[in-house]
């Protein structure tokens, strides 16, 4: 493990001199480091970094719920709901006909919906940290697209599981479903109005006191949240929603710093791990294509969601390169596939497609002005014209579709 860590800090430093984002970085030291590459092995087993990446992404998405704001979330709900739907809309939709067109089976088609339609709730979230965008205006539309995801998750991955597992039980199907949306219900309502108790029970002055609480309750959260059906990182944003609203939010969201970072180095670099370069060049031609596919729906969602909130041209290409990237979600639907017995080439591709991706996503966010050049300002402007460029990354300037804080 320290080895993990200091192989991804000193690779990081490396390519951070020529303005590299760090999370490819960490990426490429896990394979260069792991079992499928020649030299040195530092982890032999990826499994054996499991539970502290798993803890790295907790960290990352408990972080991003403290920087969500509850108030933000009943303000623009519906907006949210509405970019999120023309996400996955366009995505799984893309993804599904896609499946289909490789012919490699159904079963395939319906996994490669989830693959290519969901993105990395880390990076997105290591993006908008890097990038200094959390304060952006642009920002909201993303993370209500990140929780719209989480959502369809459990509603996806109940149908999916009997259909790998080749039952005929739709009973047992739609129980799950319901358990997992119980649980979602559950977790909202104590953010909507059990957040005066939860700050209560987790003030105090002593920051020992208060690292081990509110880690307790995310990792808690987001175990249990996993046990209903639930994804884990989407318990502990919930967990992360309702602490940011108390006195402590403040204190809280300093002491995780620390954390979230080194954690969250060790998820990406365990990711790496996971991939097996030689089994690359089979599906090459088919990772090549998804990639263009999915560049080209991320960049019509970032219109459309930029659209759906005023946003120009910036803020549209943000959302679009932001969201690009995909991750631990199309990892899990890999192994739920060679468990199941589809098409053996369904794990190269997937671990292709997630490698591209995961390297392309934090490089295009970065350089995110290049594609605002391209895309159409269709905002509605009035005699005094408040669409100004230099307002689109100003996060102090309200959109203009939305009122004024």
């Amino acid at each position: 493990m320290g080895g993990a860590f200091l192989a991804a800090a000193v690779l990081a430093r490396l390519g951070g001199r020529i303005g590299l984002p760090t999370i490819p970085l960490f990426i490429l030291a896990g394979i260069l480091l792991g079992p499928h590459t020649p030299g040195i092995v530092l982890v032999a087993d990826p499994h054996d970094l499991e539970m502290l990446s798993a803890l790295g992404l907790v960290l990352l998405l408990f972080y991003l719920g403290l920087e969500f704001h509850l108030d933000d979330l009943k303000a623009g709900g519906r907006k949210m709901a509405l970019a999120g739907g023309l996400y996955l809309a366009l995505n799984v939709g893309a993804g599904l006909g896609f499946g289909f067109a490789l012919g490699w089976g159904t079963s395939e088609a319906l996994v490669l919906a989830g693959v290519l339609g969901i993105s990395s709730s880390a990076i997105v979230t290591k993006v908008l940290v890097d990038t200094g965008r959390l304060g952006n205006p642009e920002t909201r539309p993303i993370l209500g697209i990140i929780v719209v995801e989480d959502i369809f998750l459990a509603l996806y991955l109940a149908a999916l599981q009997p259909i790998l597992s080749g039952a005929d039980d739709l009973s047992s199907a739609v129980l799950d479903a319901g358990k997992a949306f119980g649980f979602l219900l559950a977790l909202a309502l104590a953010a909507r109005f059990g957040t005066r108790i939860i700050g209560r029970l987790f003030a105090t002055k002593d920051d020992e006191l208060l690292v081990i609480s509110f880690l307790g309750a995310a990792v808690l959260v987001a175990g249990v949240s996993e046990w209903f059906g639930v994804a884990d990182a989407i318990g502990a944003f919930m967990v992360g929603l309702m602490l940011g609203s108390t006195t402590s939010g403040e204190r809280i969201r300093a002491l995780v710093h620390p954390l979230r970072d080194a954690f969250g180095a060790i998820f990406f670099f365990a990711f790496g791990l996971s991939i097996d370069p030689g089994d690359l060049p089979v599906v090459l031609w088919p990772v090549l294509a998804a990639v263009a596919l999915t560049l080209v729906m991320n960049v019509l969602a970032g219109v459309g969601g930029a659209r759906l909130y005023g946003f120009g041209p910036g803020p549209a290409a943000n959302i679009s390169t932001t969201l690009l990237a995909r991750g631990e979600f199309a990892l899990i639907l890999a192994t739920m596939a060679a468990g199941a017995g589809l098409d053996e080439r369904l794990s190269p591709f997937i671990a292709g497609y997630v490698l591209l991706l995961a390297v392309l996503g934090p490089m295009a966010a970065g350089q995110s002005h290049l594609l605002a050049r391209f895309l159409p300002d269709r905002r509605a402007t009035g005699p005094d014209d408040p669409g100004e460029p230099a307002a689109e990354h100003d996060p102090r300037v309200p959109a203009p579709a939305e009122a004024p804080r």
